[in-house]
This record gives structure tokens, C-alpha cells and sequence, in this order.
């Protein structure tokens, strides 16, 4: 039995669901989120919350009981709340500010880095050596910030590169005499 299938996920004030089939619809104030139910687990909408329930009792089925029910909460929390990872940069002259609908970054190459911004991401630099990626989809969040951490990823000598604010860096001792 799956211990986090089993929790129906609350529906905050704020958000609408809707179920058409096998194609779930999420709705709040930071935008929609669609995903496709697998023909294995059965979805309903009732008293404010989305209860998944497996079809059968194959394996296949109750690892996506689980697997259904956490992409519901995230669609849910998203469009409600909204999903932010936070970037820092390390490294002498490394900075970071958004031109537009671009994203340039000074990492030590011979050039600056454009990384263009996803319409469905916001990105915002607070201060030259801070990133914020903020989004409604979980999933994409993750996946830009992971894109940006890839251009310099820290080193474990100095520490030196674009790291997750809650990522800690192994160092490792330098060269002995």
C-alpha cells in the first residue's frame, strides 16, 4: 500500500481542477498545468480534494499510485504557491544580471554566457552573485536551474562556479610540498 498515494491532495481556495477523462487540469492565479493520468490509476475530484486510487494491485500500478499522486500535489502547490530554486555564485569577477529576456552570465570564459529565458520561468537577480528561479512547474524549474548550474558547476578545489543555495561543496586539499 502506498503511504503517500493513499493522502488525497487538498485543493486550496484559489485553484480549480478539472478532470476530462484522463487529462488533468490544474488552474490558480500563477497560470494552468495539464498532465495525463495513466490508465492505471483512476483520479477523482470530491470535497475540495483529488483522491488517486490504483487500478489494480500490480506493482506497476501502485508504484504510479504514488509516483500520479506527488505530480498532483506539485501541480496543486505550483499554480498556488509557485516553485523557487536559488542559484549563488562563487568566484572572483563570476556575475550574473538579466538584460531583457536574457540571462547573462560572466563565468570566467572568454565570453559572457546569453541564456535565453523560458517564457513559462521567471528568473530574477537580486544581487549580481544571486539567482532565483521561480516557476509554476516543479519539473521545469529544476530543469532550467540545472541548465544554468551546467555553464560552471563548482569546483572542489576553491569552490569556484554556480552552486544550489543548499548545495554543500566537498573540498578537497590542494597539492602538498
Amino acid at each position: 500500500m502506498s503511504r503517500i498515494g493513499k493522502h488525497p491532495v487538498a485543493i486550496p481556495q484559489g485553484v480549480e481542477v478539472q478532470l476530462s477523462g484522463q487529462t488533468l487540469t490544474v488552474k490558480g492565479r500563477l497560470g494552468a498545468l495539464t498532465t495525463t493520468v495513466s490508465g492505471e490509476v483512476a483520479a477523482t475530484v470530491e470535497n475540495g480534494a483529488v483522491t488517486i486510487t490504483p487500478g489494480s494491485e500490480t506493482k506497476r500500478a501502485r508504484a504510479l499510485w504514488g509516483t500520479t499522486r506527488a505530480l498532483v500535489n506539485n501541480m496543486v502547490t505550483g499554480v498556488a504557491n509557485g516553485f523557487t530554486r536559488n542559484l549563488e555564485i562563487n568566484g572572483v569577477g563570476y556575475r550574473a544580471a538579466v538584460q531583457g529576456k536574457n540571462l547573462t552570465l560572466q563565468l570566467g570564459y572568454s565570453h559572457d554566457i546569453n541564456y535565453p529565458i523560458p517564457p513559462d520561468v521567471r528568473i530574477a537577480c537580486e544581487r549580481p552573485t544571486v539567482i532565483a528561479v521561480t516557476g509554476a512547474d516543479k519539473q521545469r524549474v529544476g530543469q532550467v536551474a540545472a541548465e544554468i548550474r551546467g555553464f560552471r558547476p563548482p569546483e572542489p578545489y576553491k569552490g569556484k562556479g554556480i552552486k544550489y543555495a543548499d548545495e554543500t561543496v566537498r573540498r578537497k586539499e590542494g597539492k602538498k610540498k
